[in-house]
């Protein structure tokens, strides 16, 4: 006899886990097929109507990332939140719903993707209140793995799993061994990697935090991965003009929240930096890769590097007190090292005062023109590649 289970909003109390500007473009042609592409491999049914609330089964999902569930769905804000789990059926589709900034015609709508057995079965836009996927369809009822990612970053867009049907078993994928944490800007959220024009401009059809120095670095390593990551936010400045500092666009003071977004979600439009978040899940290494929009602000201003510096190491005291036991790597250089020496005098500062022997540094390469440029001269998957490389070669020598 088929069991058939579907799931809402998984978790009554959720395991919740950048450069350059956000300027909107019209998507082309290519952009728009190419988040549509995979998922023409499967189902697709649309729905605009709120469907009454089924029971939930809180244990059958492995949370990926920072998620949040209010009861009826399980929101993903930053870049590759989601899910992951095993279906043994004949069938399975997925049900997501949209926030706020969630509208026809797909300009800058939550991308997600759904891998089953490793292979990329859907990759989409979601542009409704709701859109439904068939991602399973196997009439010899064997075992799939399936992996549900947010592709696209928090500012821009928040979406949420609001059902998981099969007439069949899941269960919650078991965790990797190890959990790395990413602290970054645009250039961890994978902005226009899929968009290698650099005269073109922000778009979350182009953005895919999988081809990104960090999944690709967690991937190497077997690890599991949580992004905090944002476009264009520093440490104490966003990207500017060099004139006006950007202090509400720096990732401490989103650290401890579930995301930031010009988008809300939920019935009660809620507004992801109202949702503290407790930091109950601990990271065995957290990477900060921040200081590349900072650069825009600080130019060659000693008083403004020595705020860098010093702003800096509180970050990094902060996140030594909510993750004692966690390696911290400083990185920087992918898109510019001028502000690198500051990263090391900050995280040496620290050292100096604590004796804290797991807070290392280390220095990416910077993309070179070889390697090519993505949207708004952000790093192609090439180079994205490339830091990935040394990243994980850093992490196995130093923190394993």
């Amino acid at each position: 006899m088929d069991i058939q289970h579907i799931i809402t909003a998984i978790l009554c109390t959720a395991m919740m886990a950048g450069c350059g500007t956000a300027n909107e473009q019209p998507q082309t042609a290519s952009q728009a097929s190419a988040s549509t592409e995979a998922s023409d491999t499967v189902s697709e049914t649309v729905t605009e109507t709120t469907p009454s609330k089924p029971a939930r089964f809180v244990d059958d999902i492995q949370p990926l990332g920072r998620t949040y569930d209010d009861g009826n769905v399980l929101w993903m804000g930053y870049s590759g939140t989601g899910a992951a789990f095993t279906v043994t059926g004949k069938t399975c589709d997925i049900t997501f719903a949209g926030g706020s900034a969630s509208v026809p015609k797909g300009k800058d709508c939550p991308r997600v993707a759904v891998y089953v057995d490793g292979e990329r079965v859907l990759d989409e836009l979601i542009d409704r209140k709701e859109k439904t996927f068939n991602i399973v369809k196997d009439p010899s009822e064997t075992t799939h793995d399936v992996r549900i990612v947010k592709l696209s970053e928090c500012a821009q867009s928040v979406c949420g799993i609001r059902s998981i049907v099969t007439d069949g078993i899941m269960s919650p994928a078991a965790p990797k061994d190890m959990l790395i944490e990413f602290i970054g800007d645009s250039i961890t959220c994978g902005y226009g990697v899929d968009d290698e024009d650099k005269s073109h401009h922000f778009s979350t059809a182009t953005e895919d935090c999988t081809k990104a120095y960090a999944m690709k670095a967690a991937e190497k390593l077997d690890a599991d991965a949580s992004l905090v990551c944002l476009s264009g936010h520093g440490i104490i400045s966003g990207y500017c003009d060099g004139n006006t500092q950007q202090k509400d666009q720096i990732m401490p003071k989103y650290y401890d929240k579930f995301g930031s977004s010009w988008s809300t979600f939920g019935d009660n439009a809620i507004k992801p930096a109202s949702i503290e978040w407790d930091h109950h899940v601990h990271p065995d290494v957290v990477v900060i890769n921040l200081g590349t929009n900072d650069a825009s602000w600080t130019g060659g201003k000693e008083d403004r590097l020595a705020d860098y510096q010093a702003k800096y190491s509180e970050f990094i005291r902060h996140i030594r007190d909510v993750h004692p036991d966690a390696y911290i790597v400083c990185t920087l250089g992918i898109m510019g090292d001028a502000l690198y020496p500051y990263v090391e005098a900050a995280a040496g500062d620290v050292i100096h005062d604590t004796g804290d022997k797991k807070i290392l540094t280390m220095k990416f390469d910077v993309q070179s023109s070889a390697d090519g440029y993505a949207a708004d001269w952000h790093p192609t998957e090439a180079t994205h590649e490339k830091a990935a490389e040394k990243l994980a070669a850093f992490i196995k020598a130093n923190c394993v």
